[in-house]
């Protein structure tokens, strides 16, 4: 699949950073460089319905085949790159029959990708991997996605001899800062449900993930000279790290996994006078998601009351477990599993240590499972993906297209919606 090999390589050397301090959509202006390309892509392998909203969602449809009843369904990737990690100037480099060793990403600044330390590099042992120049990102989350959603729809417009209902695909911006659901018309879209090709290694299918929210807290002082400071001095600093320290110290992202939830302290700052601290907090479990945030409260409170003191807590949920929204149609993700293994793929279903746009379309009436996209140690310059994970991505694509299409109309009727 060369023309997969090269849509990838042009897509990712396009700088598509998004922008969590911009309020724009896209919140970034560079995002609309690829997003153009795109639509320019989709027109030419014959899509029917492109369409680039003010907004950068750019949509297209491959009509249906085929004269029965068979439900409309989705594919959709996100093509900003996450701000963590700098995407100007990519410079991926293709690496044939990988030989199980380490690879020199950069020698001037000593950056090595290697087995030591990533061991699953060596499942790829004589496969072509491609990765970065040890200086950015390179993109894989997720322009692999929708690399690997335009060469499938392409394969089934080459193939009508693949039977398929009609199959809507979308390519959104700025899902690495949290935005990439909040203009999706959910209803423009039409279709029954979705995928996001937007996971990591091959066969992973994921239809949980956290419960998330975020929570900030800031904290007011009173500055005295520190030698008649006694009863007097309040130190906002100490405030705010009483409060933290009344957070369970194993229940951190570097001491959990599986479906363990956490708190994560990712900024504190701070003087005497005022300080603050901003958090994130994620759980599996819906009821212990609602705990941590009453702890969270509790803490703030103890510290109001100990300090007599200004002290405030804005938490606010960012999104929910789909598990909820997907188990009534669990046939979605049934398809999905058996299309993995009629490729030769053996299905890895594991909950997501993270969100997705699946889980905001999934509330928004869009369910919406991840399939993988094949991409490794993502938003940082140690990024690669196999070629060959991605070519069993299309293929997989391609089988859910095909199975939902030949499957009895029974199977859909039993879902509820």
């Amino acid at each position: 699949m060369n023309s997969l090999k090269e849509r990838f390589l042009r897509y990712v050397q396009i700088n598509t950073e998004s922008d969590p301090n911009s309020a724009s959509c896209p919140s970034s202006e560079r995002q609309w460089d690829l997003a153009k390309l795109l639509k320019q892509d989709l027109e030419e392998i014959g899509l029917q319905e492109v369409a680039l909203s003010d907004k950068a969602y750019l949509t297209a449809t491959l009509p249906s085949n085929t004269n029965g009843p068979v439900p409309t369904i989705g594919f959709i990737s996100h093509f900003d790159t996450s701000p963590d990690f700098t995407a100007e100037g990519v410079k991926p480099r293709v690496i044939e029959n990988y030989d199980g060793r380490d690879i020199v990403l950069n020698s001037q600044k000593n950056i090595v990708l290697s087995p030591n330390y990533f061991p699953e590099l060596t499942n790829y042992t004589g496969q072509t991997l491609i990765v970065t120049d040890g200086t950015t990102l390179l993109g894989a989350d997720d322009k692999a996605g929708i690399a690997e959603i335009i060469s499938a729809v392409e394969y089934l417009i080459k193939h009508p001899e693949i039977p398929h209902g009609e199959v809507r695909i979308c390519f959104t911006p700025d899902e690495e800062i949290g935005r990439g659901a909040h203009h999706f018309d959910v209803d423009a879209f039409r279709a029954a449900w979705a995928y996001t090709v937007d996971g990591s290694e091959i066969g992973e299918l994921e239809y949980e993930n956290f419960n998330a929210a975020k929570a900030e807290i800031r904290a007011l002082g009173k500055s005295v000279h520190p030698g008649l400071a006694k009863d007097k001095m309040i130190n906002a600093i100490t405030v705010i790290r009483e409060v933290l320290s009344g957070l369970p110290e194993n229940e951190v992202p570097e001491r959990t996994e599986d479906r363990e939830g956490f708190y994560h302290i990712h900024h504190l700052k701070g003087h005497i006078e005022e300080a603050s601290a901003q958090l994130i907090i994620r759980d599996h479990d819906r009821a212990q998601f609602e705990k941590r945030k009453t702890h969270l409260e509790s803490l703030v409170r103890a510290a109001r009351e100990k300090y007599a003191t200004g002290i405030e807590l804005d938490i606010t949920d960012q999104y929910y477990n789909m598990k909820e929204k997907i188990l009534p149609v669990f046939p979605i993700v049934e398809v999905a599993e058996e299309a993995m293994r009629l490729v030769g793929i053996t299905p890895i279903l594991k909950p997501i240590r993270g969100g997705t746009d699946g889980s905001q379309l999934s509330y928004m009436g869009l369910p919406c499972p991840n399939i993988f996209a094949g991409g490794h140690n993502f938003h940082g310059k140690y990024e690669y993906i196999p070629l060959q994970s991605m070519e069993k991505a299309v293929e997989v694509i391609v089988r859910i297209c095909e199975l939902t299409a030949t499957k009895s109309p029974e199977t859909w009727k039993q879902m509820r919606s």
